[in-house]
C-alpha cells in the first residue's frame, strides 16, 4: 500500500490498527492460482485469516473450517456449504451434529480418528445420508491416523452404504522453505495412493494437500518455495505423479500474508544504557511473525510519516505489556524517531495479525473460577464465544456505506 494511504488510515481510525488490503489479497492469490496447473484446486485455510473468509469464498475453491467457531462465522457469512472443507484435529460429537445438520452431503469432511469414523458413521447411518470423508494421513505428528488405521477406515466404508471415502488429506507443517519437501512428499503420497489402488481396489479421487508454503517475513531471510519458481516446482510435482485424480492445494499463510499491515504509534522514547527504546501503543499480543523471537529478525517496517528529516539510529521496538518479551524488532535503523509518529509493519495478514493466541481458531473463551477455603468455589467469567470477533459484520459501519473519501 501506498504510505499516504496508510496514513489516512491510522488518521481516520487511530493506533493499534489492523488494515487487510483486498485488492493486495485477490493479485496474490490470483498469482499462486497462475502457477499451478490448470486443474489444480485452491482451499483457503480460514484460521490464517478470519477475516478474510468471505473474500476468499469467491477467490477459492474451498475454505478450510478448523473449529467450531469458524463453522459459525462461515453460516453467518452465509458460505454455501458445498465451498465448505470440515478440519480439524478436535471433532466432538456433540458438535457434528450441528455441523451435519447444516452441511449434509454437501461438504467434505476430514477424518482424524477411528473415533470421529465411528460419529459420521452413526449419523449417516441415522440419517440415511451419504457422506463425503477424507481421512488424514499422519505425517508423524498428533494430527490424522496412521496408515493402517487409514487402510481400516477403507475397509469398512466400503461395507457401508452412507459413507464415501472420496479423498486423503495429508499437511505435514509450516513454513517450509525448500520446494524438495514438497517434492519428496508428494512423491511418497503417490506410492501410497498407489499402493492402496492394488491392495484395496480403492482409487482416492481427490488429494488435499497441504504444502505449508513459507512466506519471507524477514529481510536477508528467503523463502524459495514462495517465488513462482517454486510454486512451479510444486506444480510440476503433482503433474508428475503416476496417481491420477484431483488435488487440492490448501493454503493460509501463502495467500494472505502479504495483504495484512498493523500500525502502531510511537508513545515514549528513551535511552538505557546504550540501548535506545522505542515504546508503541500495540504489541506482539497483538501481533506476531511466525520464527520471530523478541526481535531477532527485522521485518518489513515503515515509519509514517516518511519524509521527516532527523538523526538516523538504531532502535529496538517494545510494545505495551509488561514483560520483557515483548519486543517487535530489535537494532533496527530508523530516522527521525519520535512521539506521535507510526511505524506500519508488513505480511501482517496471517496469523501475526490474530488479536492474541486466545482469539486464535476462533475457539471460545475459558469459564474462569476462583477457589478458596472458606469461600469454596465461585465463578469470575462466563464461557465467551469469540467467533463474532473475528469476522466482517454486516451492517456495523456507522454510516451505512463504504468510506469513498481516500481509495
Amino acid at each position: 500500500m501506498r504510505s499516504e494511504q496508510l496514513e489516512y488510515a491510522y488518521t481516520r481510525y487511530g493506533t493499534p490498527l489492523y488494515i487487510f488490503n483486498l485488492d493486495i489479497l485477490a493479485a496474490e492469490t490470483k498469482r499462486i492460482r497462475g502457477r499451478l496447473s490448470s486443474g489444480t484446486g485452491l482451499c483457503y485455510a480460514m484460521k490464517a485469516n478470519p477475516f478474510l473468509t468471505e473474500t476468499m469464498a469467491g477467490l477459492t475453491d474451498r475454505i478450510e473450517v478448523c473449529s467450531m467457531g469458524e463453522f459459525r462465522i462461515c453460516r453467518e457469512l452465509g458460505i454455501p456449504p458445498e465451498k465448505l472443507f470440515i478440519s480439524g484435529v478436535l471433532k466432538k460429537k456433540s458438535d457434528i451434529p450441528e455441523i451435519l445438520d447444516y452441511c449434509r452431503d454437501k461438504s467434505a469432511y476430514t477424518v482424524e480418528s477411528a473415533k470421529q469414523f465411528h460419529y459420521f458413521a452413526e449419523w449417516s447411518d441415522a440419517h440415511s445420508v451419504s457422506l463425503r470423508l477424507y481421512p488424514r494421513l499422519t505425517s508423524g505428528n498428533q494430527f490424522g491416523v496412521s496408515e493402517n488405521a487409514l487402510e481400516n477406515m477403507i475397509r469398512v466404508g466400503n461395507m457401508s452404504p452412507y459413507l464415501k471415502i472420496e479423498g486423503i488429506h495429508y499437511f505435514s507443517g509450516t513454513q517450509k522453505k525448500n520446494p524438495e519437501q514438497f517434492e519428496r512428499e508428494l512423491n511418497y503420497l503417490d506410492g501410497f495412493l498407489l499402493r492402496l489402488e492394488k491392495d484395496y481396489q480403492f482409487h482416492a479421487e481427490h488429494l488435499e494437500y497441504g504444502p505449508g508454503t513459507a512466506v519471507p517475513y524477514f529481510r536477508g531471510k528467503e523463502a524459495p518455495a514462495y517465488t513462482d519458481e517454486g510454486l512451479e516446482r510444486l506444480a510440476g510435482a503433482i503433474e508428475n505423479m503416476r496417481w491420477k485424480g484431483h488435488v487440492t492445494i490448501e493454503l493460509g499463510r501463502a495467500l494472505a500474508a502479504s495483504c495484512g499491515f498493523y500500525l502502531t504509534e510511537i508513545a515514549d522514547v528513551k535511552q538505557n544504557g546504550s540501548t535506545n527504546y522505542c515504546i508503541v501503543d500495540g504489541g506482539n499480543h497483538q501481533m506476531n511473525y511466525d520464527g520471530q523471537i523478541r526481535g531477532m529478525y527485522e521485518p518489513c517496517v515503515r515509519l509514517l510519516p516518511e519524509g521527516i528529516p532527523g538523526p538516523e539510529k538504531k532502535w529496538t521496538v517494545c510494545g505495551a505489556l509488561c514483560t520483557v518479551n515483548d519486543v517487535l524488532c530489535h537494532d533496527i535503523s530508523l530516522q527521525g524517531v519520535k512521539t506521535g509518529r507510526v511505524l506500519a509493519f508488513e505480511r501482517t495478514g496471517a496469523y501475526s495479525c490474530m488479536e492474541g493466541m486466545s482469539l486464535f481458531l476462533s475457539h471460545a473463551l475459558p469459564l474462569a473460577v476462583t477457589y478458596d477455603s472458606v469461600r469454596g468455589w465461585r465463578q469470575v467469567r462466563e464461557r465467551i464465544d469469540t467467533y463474532q470477533f473475528n469476522m466482517c459484520r454486516k451492517g456495523e459501519d456507522k454510516n451505512g456505506k463504504t468510506d469513498e473519501y481516500f481509495k
